[in-house]
């Protein structure tokens, strides 16, 4: 049987606005009057309900966050962000997987909605119209959280995806390798075309004309990276370096060289995406861009709080900074 504020109130012998005032953390009760309504409350084992609170307060305190994949650790690190920030500022977490499925994702939002989230953050690959539409129509704020808007319409936190990619490219150029590969995520998602973009400007720039066969596709995956590997490692004039678009895929291209009796870096060179945990796991250790994962997280949960309580903004589009850090599978 439901224990409700009304038993707490019969058995304590005070009124339901006491027991309210009580449980909201109202200072206007007297201390001993206090002791016993939160006596009863430990006896009886009473809850407060969440969702009446809501429908009269019209605040849930409750945050939805739609992500892709809660198994990657790229992901995990960034719900963590997320996480420890909306609980210091006490809010409650409804973290939805939707596969990077276009469907999927708006069908998540209608959900969250319908939930009365009192706002959303939102990780996915690319934003289309349809997106913009719902989340321009929601009632509630939204963040994209290392999710890139060519509409420029959605308030957001990420990198510079292009630079970072130019910096990782020259890096591994400049080390003497004439003609860096490059393995990328999935083809049609605008992240990921602004890592191929800051490829290909490193190229330019070091005037290196551009090889097809240099280029791989995979998507983001430990397998693909092996898979993408073993293609390039077909080739008649093998490269020296590849430029891998995460450090997940950067992984796969390390043991996938390994398999074939390949030394990594003696032999061939492995620059990867992130800086996720895996990048100290593995051996050697991955040389890779610092993409700040749980800061991502943070500063997005930081800035929907900031729109949930109508507080002010100065930038809706928040950059942070990456760097380099090199290890042991670059010269």
């Amino acid at each position: 049987m439901t224990i409700t504020i009304y038993d707490v109130a019969r058995e304590a012998n005070v009124s339901m606005a006491t027991v309210s005032r009580v449980v909201n953390g109202n200072p206007n009760v007297k201390p001993t009057t206090r002791k016993k309504v939160l006596a009863t409350i430990e006896r009886l084992g009473y809850r407060p309900n969440a969702v009446a609170r809501g429908l009269a307060s019209k605040k849930t305190t409750t945050v939805g966050a739609i992500i892709p994949d809660i198994s990657s650790i790229f992901f995990a690190e960034l719900a963590r962000g997320i996480e420890d920030i909306a609980t210091m500022y006490k809010y409650n977490i409804i973290l939805s997987n939707s596969d990077q499925n276009k469907d999927k994702e708006l069908q998540l939002i209608n959900t969250m909605l319908e939930k009365q989230v009192d706002g959303i953050i939102f990780m996915g690959g690319n934003i289309t119209e349809e997106h913009v539409h719902q989340f321009s129509t929601a009632s509630v704020p939204v963040v994209l959280a290392a999710t890139y808007d060519e509409s420029d319409s959605i308030p957001s936190v990420n990198i510079n995806y292009e630079e970072a990619a130019f910096e990782a490219t020259k890096f591994l150029i400049d080390k003497n390798n004439q003609h860096p590969a490059f393995i990328s995520g999935q083809e049609d998602t605008i992240i990921n075309q602004l890592k191929y973009q800051g490829y290909l400007r490193a190229l330019k720039e070091s005037a290196i004309e551009m090889r097809e066969e240099y280029i791989i596709q995979g998507d983001y995956s430990y397998d693909s990276g092996i898979e993408s590997v073993e293609k390039l490692l077909q080739l008649e004039e093998k490269p020296s370096a590849i430029f891998v678009a995460s450090d997940e895929m950067a992984l796969g291209v390390i043991h996938g060289a390994q398999d074939k009796g390949y030394k990594v870096p003696d032999d061939l060179e492995v620059f990867g995406f992130d800086n996720t945990r895996l990048a100290t796991m593995v051996r050697p250790t991955l040389s890779t861009i610092v993409q700040p994962m749980y800061d991502i997280g943070a500063v997005a949960m930081r800035l929907l709080t900031k729109f949930m309580n109508k507080e002010e903004v100065d930038e809706q589009k928040v950059v942070l900074p990456h760097r380099i850090v090199e290890r042991n599978s670059t010269k």
